[in-house]
């Protein structure tokens, strides 16, 4: 008997494991999602983004972040806008966005994603590890097992954009 529950719990164990993970990794979506919208809160866009939709595009392959972003636009705003959510599978078809979002299976170059964005007012948001040194406004990181978040003020500058000192103050300083 001792035996057949030993086995039980073995072979339960893993899926049991796999679920945790399911749920760990949904969680960490839904706060990228939120992440997103509240960047809109503490960054500043030039007044020619701040009329029609505000767009978010999302760089990369279908993932649960699209769902989770389409979400959040059915109930929220920013200011005034309709958040609007773009899917963009080639850099010719970003066009005038406030977010571009580039998912960690995008294969197009960093170095090709901001030259496409350079002169404009997008902010780039990342979850690819020293992105933000290399172009990236924002980057998505894990610290210590929590979802963070990386800033490189220099980035977002050049691009026109203005980000207060409360999301300064989140943020995990990178400079160029």
């Amino acid at each position: 008997m001792k035996r057949k529950l030993f086995y039980c719990i073995l072979c339960i164990f893993p899926v049991l494991l796999g679920f945790q993970t399911s749920f760990e990794a949904d969680a960490n979506v839904r706060l990228k999602s939120v992440f997103i919208y509240n960047f809109t809160r503490y960054i500043d866009w030039p007044s020619d983004y701040k009329t029609g939709s505000f767009v978010i595009a999302y760089f990369g392959k279908s993932s649960k972040v699209i769902a989770e972003l389409n979400k959040m636009a059915l109930s929220k705003t920013v200011g005034t806008q309709k958040i609007e959510i773009r899917i963009v599978t080639k850099l010719s078809e970003i066009g005038k966005a406030n977010i571009l979002y580039v998912s960690p299976d995008v294969e197009t170059p960093l170095v090709d994603i901001i030259k496409t964005t350079k002169g404009k007012s997008i902010l780039v948001v990342t979850e690819n590890i020293g992105f933000a040194k290399k172009g990236a406004t924002i980057n998505f990181v894990i610290v210590d097992n929590r979802q963070k978040f990386e800033l490189n003020q220099a980035n977002a500058e050049k691009n026109h954009l203005k980000v207060s000192s409360s999301l300064l103050a989140l943020a995990i300083p990178v400079t160029n």
